[in-house]
């Protein structure tokens, strides 16, 4: 195999949640693979230092697209001007989702308490906006006969969140990682093998990139109890994921659908 195989020269590929922590990551791989990369965000939302930087130096192979993965005539919008800004998309990353980040700890509920909104909205968010993309987005794929899905899981996708991770957290109830988030991404690991064995025959591969914990803020206490639970002895670096990425969104990867990546440094194999 060649490097060749991992490049995406002249592909045009969506990536939606662009503007925020992890979608940068997965725009500068896909620009730096020769993609043109259609970059779906809520109008407003906040632009991340990495994302500018990218901006500037990707210039008119990145372009910025307004986009509700909630609404679906949002994102029916958003792939027409992907469509005629860019071309036709041949590579989905389905990333947009919201998370549980550590509070100040001054407003908390126990989990018997946990308001039904705050998970309503995470499983709206991460299961059924990815849902809505894939219909929209990869329907269009499944129709020209070629196309590669890779939608971002989580390793609390796979098992739960280990809440002494946050015990040291000062507040007036223990921070806890809500069950929302690992539900949502367990649950769109099983969707994407759901639509790999649906498209199969059509063309499009579908397979799923689950990551652990990526540096990036935590503090000292957490990353100290997350660092020794993962055999590998550190957290993810953004670089980490950009080859996993290219794997799965690539030729590299002709063979491969149907599969879920993790890319925890071994934390899901205790």
């Amino acid at each position: 195999m060649s490097d060749r195989s991992f490049r995406l020269d002249n592909q045009i590929a969506v990536v939606t949640g662009a503007c925020g922590r992890l979608g940068p990551v997965w725009a500068e791989a896909l620009v730096d693979a020769g993609a043109r990369v259609g970059a779906l965000d809520l109008a407003g939302a906040p632009v991340s230092a990495n994302y500018q930087a990218l901006s500037e130096r990707a210039g008119d192979r990145m372009r910025r697209i307004e986009c509700d993965v909630t609404e679906r005539r949002s994102i029916e919008r958003a792939l027409d001007e992907v469509i005629s800004r860019l071309g036709e998309p041949s590579v989905l990353v389905n990333n947009a989702g919201i998370d549980q980040p550590p509070d100040a700890g001054s407003d908390r509920a126990s989990i018997e308490n946990l308001a039904i909104d705050q998970f309503r909205r995470m499983v709206e968010v991460n299961l059924l906006g990815a849902f809505q993309v894939t219909q929209v987005v990869g329907g269009r794929m499944a129709a020209r006969g070629n196309g590669a899905i890779v939608n971002i899981g989580s390793l609390y996708g796979s098992v739960s969140p280990d809440q002494r991770f946050y015990d040291h957290m000062p507040g007036n109830l223990p921070f806890l990682k809500s069950p929302a988030y690992g539900a949502s991404k367990a649950a769109l690991v099983n969707m994407t093998r759901y639509f790999a064995t649906l498209w199969g025959s059509r063309g499009v591969r579908v397979n799923a990139l689950s990551p652990g914990g990526v540096l990036g803020g935590q503090d000292e206490q957490f990353r100290a109890k997350y660092v020794a639970r993962v055999p590998l002895g550190r957290m993810a670096q953004p670089a980490d994921l950009k080859g996993p990425l290219l794997f799965l969104a690539s030729s590299a990867s002709a063979y491969v659908t149907g599969h879920e990546l993790r890319v925890d440094g071994g934390f899901t194999a205790w």
